[in-house]
């Protein structure tokens, strides 16, 4: 695996350099501004992004903003987005374009090495990594009127671990339930939320649904 980091600090890029280069992924740059980092992309192929939000010159949003460049441009290329806090209106946006391959973690959560290695893997092989805070905030700024009102408790508390990018047997595992009962309840949730059969990508409309913000 070969990935490219984008952060401003470098103490930072040290750190996620050194533990990427333990847990053996090959760390293919470490550069400090969403400009390098897109340069760095056009010259070299990778599969993975781990990208800051906030980096120079104005500290707002030329990560995310590189991030979603990166999602049109590279779309083979996994994208590990790291915030100091929940970005809503950022993550929605990165959320909107598809959820394979994308990742969505709070920078508290890099201490956690296991945790976050295993995230990078999941975005590199198609899956999906939200930090639950975000996944949390995201829901709270769902409309009065969502369709997901018509979700029994167990099919949201279902929706909810697809939205954190468990496959059904993760789900299963994380509500102790067993694995035929979490795919009826998927069936249920794509039912209640008038999600059309003849679509292949209902799962992913299921968790931009629940995701969702007005």
């Amino acid at each position: 695996m070969r990935v490219v980091i984008a952060e401003d600090s470098g103490l930072l890029r040290a750190a996620l350099s050194g533990l990427l280069a333990d847990n053996g992924i090959e760390v293919a740059a470490a550069v400090g501004d969403a400009e390098q980092l897109l340069r760095v992309l056009a010259e070299t192929p990778v599969d993975a992004c781990v990208v800051d939000v906030r980096m120079p010159p104005s500290f707002t949003d030329e990560g995310l903003r590189a991030a979603l460049v990166i999602r049109a441009g590279w779309p083979e290329v996994a994208v590990l987005v790291l915030s100091q806090y929940v970005e809503e209106r950022y993550a929605t946006e990165l959320l909107a374009g598809g959820v394979r391959g994308l990742g969505y973690l709070l920078k508290d959560k890099v201490a956690d090495a296991e945790e976050f290695v295993d995230a990078l893997r999941r975005v590199v092989a198609g899956g999906t990594a939200l930090d639950p805070d975000v996944v949390a905030q995201l829901l709270a700024r769902t409309r009065h009127h969502s369709p997901l009102q018509r979700l029994s408790p167990r099919e949201t508390a279902v929706l909810e671990q697809m939205a954190q990018g468990r496959t059904n047997a993760g789900v299963a595992e994380a509500l102790s339930v067993g694995e035929s009962a979490v795919e009826k309840h998927i069936t249920s949730i794509f039912t209640k939320l008038d999600l059309d059969a003849a679509d292949g990508h209902r799962r992913v409309q299921a968790v931009l649904t629940y995701l969702e913000q007005r």
